[in-house]
């Protein structure tokens, strides 16, 4: 795979499946478009990137839950470069509680960022990108099998499997693909700060966990000419992990 010269949006690039994204791209020499809530972050993963691999670098600090931010992303990548080549949708929240102490607002503020900031950056790469463009979805095992107390995460995460279906009808006719990455135990924060896997509530075995790199190197797949023919997929990438959940 070779990325050189074209142009890959990556959201929640501050560190995790993001940062490693953002490497594998880099060192396949795309030019990189990192998005994350939190400046530092952002700046850290920039410094990463540019420290090992002569790719292009722009940061940048976007709320994915606001359209008019989104839209700016996209503008200033096309400003910058005249191109949008790859999306990678991975910004996402996970919130623990019993569904009975769960509130509205629990639901809308994971939605916002798991599903709605995914569709606005899908919006807008559509009136964007040429054919041949690419968008990779970040779901999660949980769409499929899941736990106690991530009802809102589980949820969303099922909503955007669905609006990868969807989006991928509309997307074939522009020539442009969309497809969907589940991750399964990912060696990230958000899997060791989860109250679950503390807890004993959800057993972690150590060999079936993955590494970032693992999730990247689908992703960089998904989003490259080599699979210009899969549309609308949704790639499990667990170690075999989901069968026993």
């Amino acid at each position: 795979m070779n990325y050189k010269d074209k142009v890959v949006i990556i959201t929640g690039a501050g560190g995790g499946i993001g940062l490693a994204t953002a490497t594998r791209f880099a060192n396949l020499q795309a030019n990189i478009v990192l998005v994350d809530i939190d400046a530092e972050k952002l700046q850290k993963t920039a410094a990463t990137i540019t420290a090992t691999a002569s790719s292009e670098v722009l940061p940048l600090v976007c709320d994915v839950t606001v359209e008019a931010a989104v839209q700016k992303v996209v503008e200033d990548t096309m400003r910058r470069w005249g191109r949008l080549d790859v999306v990678v949708n991975n910004a996402g929240l996970m919130i623990f509680k019993p569904i009975e102490e769960q509130t509205l607002e629990d639901w809308i503020k994971v939605f916002s960022v798991d599903l709605f900031g995914a569709f606005f950056f899908i919006k807008h790469a559509f009136k964007t990108m040429k054919a041949g463009g690419a968008i990779v979805n970040v779901s999660s095992i949980h769409a499929l099998v899941t736990e106690p107390m991530v009802a809102p995460y589980a949820a969303a995460k099922a909503a955007l499997l669905s609006l990868t279906r969807s989006a991928s009808l509309e997307g074939k006719p522009k020539g442009i693909r969309v497809n969907a990455i589940l991750p399964g135990a990912i060696d990230t924060p958000m899997l060791w700060s989860n109250p679950n896997v503390k807890a004993g509530i959800e057993k972690i075995n150590k060999k079936d966990v993955g590494k970032p790199e693992d999730i990247a190197n689908a992703i960089a797949y998904l989003g490259s000419p080599e699979a210009a023919f899969i549309q609308g997929a949704m790639l499990t990438v667990d170690g075999g992990r989901l069968d026993r959940l």
